[in-house]
């Protein structure tokens, strides 16, 4: 068959579509819903947005940012339908999370090599070349398909969603809009807690009644989205130091910084719906009501979303997968996205990115692609490729991923934020120099 087929209509699986098209491939994108249904998504929407609405940072010489930019200049559509649908954070990148997934889906739909199949596949296909970027929520009769391939245990971790409140309940004459350190003007709205209101809200916190996880399976979070109760349990100052800090909030009547801070974030461009950030739990509908109206300035809040855990399959992928993102013993079969072992939106939608181009230059029978083991991307695949499988855990992207910095490199700068703004100079300028090359090969061999 002269096509590539993608299973899965999220970040990856868009995005792993789109480039496979835009290199000159027929390709079939398969979306189960809303014929079947996930524990978190909403809409039947491509690329829906399930947990927090912000991409990370987007501040120059940090990972988060060189991952950005690398897509950015490789043409991806999620970034393109970032741009379009951004909304105020500070130096985040966050979005409208609605008409983010619009747009993504009216491109995927217009595309004129893209066919959208909405049925849920169950196995896969052993003479088509393939994409698996189902997500964690991957269903279970493929979940089963999948571990017959890979004949290891299914890989899990729960993940939590945080809440979200209609803007007009905010009590703003004792909230107040700001940015930490000023970066971004007001974009956020800020809560501030004096001591006793803090200690107040810890203890409730920490006793309030959490929704039961199903009893024969180990509990395991992703250390980077711990619910937020969890979090307090290691500590009664850890939220203070965590998504409660106050540091570069001064209170406007005063210029002290509070005791303890809650920040909210816009969810979208009409500026009606906020998020709690970084208040993701797994607390019982009641007792979330109960105990986050205890925030000053939240206690008339109305909660359009509560926040909600759902579980996380993940392959064991340094056993089955290449830097490519092709499985070893059947380079036709490619994983991207969460599935993989990365964890966040951009983390998924750069190996998707790739996935898709090596789908396309293998149907073209061109060697695959490697991405620089300097650019973010590629520290990814190398990452879920040769990584330590005893305990195989899903990461962010991070300077700990990237080669280190040459010694004269460190010797000259001696401060880690302009190493790291170096680093991802030359990493872009390596990342730069391979796609030219690349495009290159692909130019001659295609005469």
């Amino acid at each position: 068959m002269n096509e590539v087929n993608v299973i899965g209509g999220g970040l990856a699986g868009t995005e792993a579509a789109w480039q496979a098209a835009e290199a000159g491939a027929r390709v079939r994108l398969f979306e189960m819903r809303p014929d079947v249904q996930t524990p978190a998504h909403r809409t039947e929407l491509l690329a829906e947005i399930v947990c927090s609405n912000s991409l990370k940072s987007d501040e120059k010489g940090t990972a988060p940012y060189l991952l950005k930019e690398e897509l950015r200049r490789g043409s991806s559509l999620v970034m393109e339908a970032a741009a379009a649908t951004r909304v105020p954070a500070g130096a985040a990148l966050a979005v409208d999370r609605g008409r983010f997934s619009e747009y993504v889906t009216q491109k995927i739909e217009a595309h004129p090599r893209i066919e959208l199949v909405r049925e849920e596949v169950k196995t896969l296909p052993a003479d088509r070349i393939t994409i698996v970027a189902t997500g964690p929520l991957t269903s279970d009769a493929l979940t089963a398909e999948i571990m017959k391939l890979t004949g290891d245990d299914q890989l899990y971790f729960y993940d939590a969603i945080a809440p979200i409140v209609a803007a007009d309940s905010i009590d703003m004459s004792i909230a107040f809009k700001a940015a930490r350190y000023g970066k971004g003007g007001d974009d956020y709205i800020n809560c501030p807690m004096d001591k006793e209101q803090y200690e107040r809200f810890y203890d409730e916190l920490v006793n309030a009644k959490s929704v039961p996880l199903k009893r024969f399976e180990e509990t395991r979070w992703f250390e980077s989205c711990l619910p937020i109760e969890e979090i307090a349990r290691r500590g009664v100052d850890t939220l203070r130091f965590g998504p409660m800090k106050p540091k570069g909030l001064p209170l406007p009547s005063t210029g002290q910084e509070p005791y303890a801070a809650v920040q909210l974030r816009q969810e979208n461009l009409m500026a009606d719906a906020y998020s709690l950030v970084g208040f993701q739990n797994h607390l019982r509908y009641g007792e979330q009501q109960r105990v986050l109206r205890l925030i000053p300035g939240l206690e008339a809040a109305e909660f359009l979303q509560y926040g909600q855990i759902h579980r996380n399959t993940f392959i064991n992928s340094p056993q089955i997968l290449s830097a490519t993102l092709q499985t070893r013993k059947n380079p036709r079969l490619f994983f991207a996205g969460q599935i993989t072992g990365v964890e966040g939106y951009l983390e998924s939608v750069g190996t998707g990115w790739l996935a898709g181009l090596n789908a396309a230059r293998v149907l073209r029978n061109e060697e695959p692609l490697t991405a620089p083991e300097t650019s973010a991307i590629g520290a990814l695949c190398r990452y879920v490729s040769t990584v330590e499988t005893k305990n195989f855990q899903p990461v962010n992207i991070t300077f700990g991923l990237l080669p280190p910095v040459a010694p004269e490199v460190r010797k000259k700068y001696r401060k880690k934020r302009e190493r790291h703004a170096v680093q991802v100079e030359m990493a872009l300028e390596d990342w730069d120099a391979w796609r030219a090359s690349s495009e290159q090969n692909t130019l001659e061999a295609s005469r």
